[in-house]
């Protein structure tokens, strides 16, 4: 496989944003619909935008939805997000060996932003696609698409590697290779389960898989 781009999903790919996105919708849920939604039920929210989400649940009331969710995200972000084990290593690496490198996101980019400069990875991105950036998110292929036009970059020497089906499935659909995380909230067998070109165990899987030591 000839790769030269590698393309990340950010929130439980390069980050754990897991505990803050849960405790950001049990926070909102529960304003809304006491008790009604179980952290099992919340683990199927992750991954799509929130819009897509609360829209489902009470098309009047949307906005606010979202912004009980931001608010509460943003004010608990430091002190309950830190990056997953190997991912500074890893993609330093890749930084260094001159990978083209990019973050595509369903998130706002200032959010992004807090989260790349908390565990210092903002140094290694100057592309970052975020919800603002495209009319249509993962799994549409519209945000890959905008990367590799930023980047200079050819679909067929790109990987993109994420944690949830939407980024496998949006990666397909953009023609590149894809990478799914064992660490995925939802579990190994369910990003196994849409055929990611490779699993990576852990992200310094991904140094050897690309020929380094």
């Amino acid at each position: 496989m000839n790769i030269n781009t590698v393309l990340f999903d950010l929130d439980g790919t390069l980050i754990d944003t897991n505990e803050l996105i849960i405790s950001s919708f049990t926070h909102t849920l529960n304003h809304y619909y006491p008790n009604q939604y179980t952290r099992q039920d919340i683990l199927a929210f992750m991954g799509p935008p929130l819009y897509d989400t609360f829209a489902k649940m009470d098309q009047t009331k949307v906005q606010e939805m979202i912004d009980m969710y931001r608010t509460h995200n943003l004010s608990h972000h430091d002190s309950l997000v830190k990056e997953f084990e190997g991912v500074f290593e890893t993609v330093k690496w890749l930084y260094d060996q001159k990978y083209k490198l990019a973050i595509v996101t369903t998130k706002q980019l200032n959010t992004v932003m807090m989260g790349l400069r908390l565990t210092k990875l903002d140094q290694f991105f100057d592309v970052i696609v975020s919800i603002e950036d495209v009319e249509h998110a993962k799994p549409h292929p519209e945000p890959i698409e905008k990367a590799l036009s930023l980047l200079n970059a050819k679909p067929e020497e790109t990987l993109m590697v994420g944690d949830n089906h939407h980024d496998i499935v949006a990666g397909q659909n953009a023609r590149t290779k894809t990478a799914g995380v064992a660490w995925s909230a939802k579990g190994r067998e369910h990003i196994a389960s849409y055929s990611p070109d490779i699993i990576l165990e852990k992200m310094t899987d991904l140094i050897t898989f690309l020929g380094g030591k």
